[in-house]
């Protein structure tokens, strides 16, 4: 990425069930909830949205072998996408195991996400 326009941060919890790809996509819904980008087209190549490049770098505290990161890319409407995943996040208890929404343990799982947006 030669430029990078903005960078958003988010953050995205599977309460039950356990599911990191669940949290990592809501952390990265949470990062670019509020955006528009309107003038952004105007500086891309092309004038054009799929010409932008979206860095995703994802803090997952465990599971990363389960990371669906075609899932999480979906998530994204416009670009290039990457993801980049490290050591982070949080595990901590939810306080109750819940069979009936898939909880093989009392774990929450918490991730960071990070969106850089440019070209």
């Amino acid at each position: 990425m030669e430029k990078i326009m903005f960078i958003e941060t988010g953050m995205g919890i599977d309460v039950h069930g356990q599911n990191i790809t669940k949290a990592a996509i809501r952390a990265v819904q949470n990062a670019i909830h509020f955006n528009s980008m309107p003038g952004l087209a105007s500086v891309l190549p092309d004038n054009d949205f799929n010409n932008m490049k979206v860095n995703v770098k994802l803090a997952l505290p465990a599971e990363k072998e389960n990371l669906d990161i075609a899932a999480v890319k979906a998530v994204l409407p416009f670009g290039t996408v990457t993801v980049e995943v490290m050591d982070g996040g949080m595990l901590t208890t939810s306080g109750v195991v819940l069979a009936e929404k898939g909880d093989k343990n009392d774990l929450m799982y918490i991730v960071v996400a990070s969106v850089e947006v440019g070209y």
